[in-house]
């Protein structure tokens, strides 16, 4: 029970943040037919209970492939896209409308003694996506094969101010009475842009995006995602990697591309502060900055445990905000998880590295060099030509950095008159 009161209360910021906010969720036909489905149907519902604006986008593609090889139908495809001739296209017809009937189904249930109860959902779908033909490419027509032209704002946002969940499937319509086979990540992307929503949230078989070395890359800028397209070459990953770029370029905030396999994952990635797949944002998810009066409070939450253990030398509130302009943090979503100051020694060219913390949390991820670079970054815009260091606990780290041992006589007199015997920290400089 503790457990589930300290989850509850880290993720009540979250809850409000995202009440009233418009996320526009793609789930691929696999994630339909995968055994984790139905708790991802009981996590939208809750979404959407908590004040959350819902459009749900849907793929077809195996549902397609089924149906194709039980006609005995060979698919066919042209750089990764679908050939969709007519009778390809009654396939596509009768998987996607299946489809969203049984997605629709399982938004409707109402059943005691499940995540459902209570829920009276709504979901509403129709000829919302407007579609054009791709047309002929390379010679190689495509048939009814299309491209998302436009999408029906004002009538989505009508949908989701009456409170109900907008169901999109992968088809579109033109102007001419045709139907378009599109592909559901193109609906998602142009959905997120034309709505102007806060979050396009990505569902794949993965994590999130799997580096080289096999590790979950937690944050990305749009502008780094073409190298890791490079590396990925033609696979799905890539798919939901190029998309959430897009949508970000086209003004979405933040795209998120979770995993359909993990119990879970959307609301990890929603309610807690580190989440659980990939963010791909315009913003920096964690800003090193300078400290403001108001980063106060943070900062005594950050370095009271060090200061009770002896690691720190206690700093007051009061201590705190007169010299809070000496401070630089490292923020991650509101909270202060790393800092340190810069103290000018008075009548010398010399500064003093102090109070260089990281939340425990959060160590072993580089942000203490990124403060030590930023602090003599800003040593050396004030001219000074010697960082002094004072600890008790980390000397090898100081040392692996650059830092000499040094001595109470190569202290500059004004900071020598105040060093605490008692404590006995060893002393380090680094020429700047």
């Amino acid at each position: 029970m503790p457990e589930y009161v300290n989850w509850l209360r880290h993720a009540s910021p979250y809850i409000n943040a995202h009440r009233d906010c418009t996320f526009v969720v793609m789930l691929p036909g696999d994630g339909v037919e995968h055994p984790n489905f139905g708790n991802i149907v009981h996590d939208l519902v809750l979404l959407h209970s908590l004040g959350v604006r819902l459009v749900l986008v849907h793929g077809s593609r195996p549902q397609i492939e089924a149906r194709l090889a039980a006609r005995g139908l060979t698919p066919h495809y042209h750089h990764g896209m679908r050939i969709t001739d007519a009778a390809t296209l009654e396939c596509v017809i009768d998987a996607v409308g299946q489809l969203r009937i049984a997605i629709e189904a399982r938004l409707s249930m109402d059943m005691a003694s499940s995540p459902m109860q209570g829920s009276r959902l709504r979901v509403a779908s129709g000829n919302l996506v407007t579609a054009r033909p791709i047309g002929v490419l390379e010679g190689v027509d495509y048939h009814h094969t299309g491209e998302v032209r436009r999408v029906d704002r004002k009538g989505i946002n009508r949908l989701l101010d009456e409170r109900s969940i907008v169901l999109l499937s992968p088809l579109g319509y033109s102007p001419t009475g045709e139907i378009f086979n599109l592909a559901c990540e193109d609906v998602a992307t142009r959905a997120a842009i034309d709505l102007g929503a806060d979050k396009l949230l990505l569902f794949g078989a993965d994590l999130g995006l799997i580096d080289e070395h096999g590790r979950l890359v937690r944050e990305l800028r749009p502008q780094q995602v073409p190298a890791h397209l490079q590396r990925l070459g033609s696979n799905y990953q890539a798919e939901l990697l190029d998309a959430a770029a897009e949508a970000c370029r086209g003004g979405v905030a933040r795209s998120h591309i979770v995993s359909y396999a993990e119990d879970g994952a959307l609301l990890t990635e929603l309610f807690t502060r580190d989440g659980g797949g990939t963010l791909v944002a315009q913003e920096q998810f964690e800003v090193v900055r300078e400290a403001a009066i108001e980063d106060v409070g943070g900062l005594l939450d950050l370095i009271s445990p060090l200061e009770e253990q002896g690691i720190l030398v206690r700093r007051s509130r009061e201590v705190l905000e007169r010299e809070i302009e000496q401070f630089s943090v490292v923020e991650r979503e509101g909270m202060i998880i790393a800092c340190a100051a810069l103290y000018q020694i008075a009548d010398s060219d010399a500064g003093e590295l102090a109070c260089l913390a990281v939340n425990p949390e959060y160590r072993h991820g580089g942000r203490g060099d990124e403060l030590l670079e930023r602090i003599e970054t800003r040593a050396r815009a004030q001219g000074l030509k010697t960082l002094f260091v004072l600890t008790t606990r980390t000397a090898h780290w100081f040392r692996e950095r650059g830092f000499e041992p040094s001595s109470v006589d190569r202290l500059p007199s004004a900071r020598a008159s105040l060093y605490n015997y008692q404590r006995n920290s060893k002393i380090f400089e680094k020429a700047l």
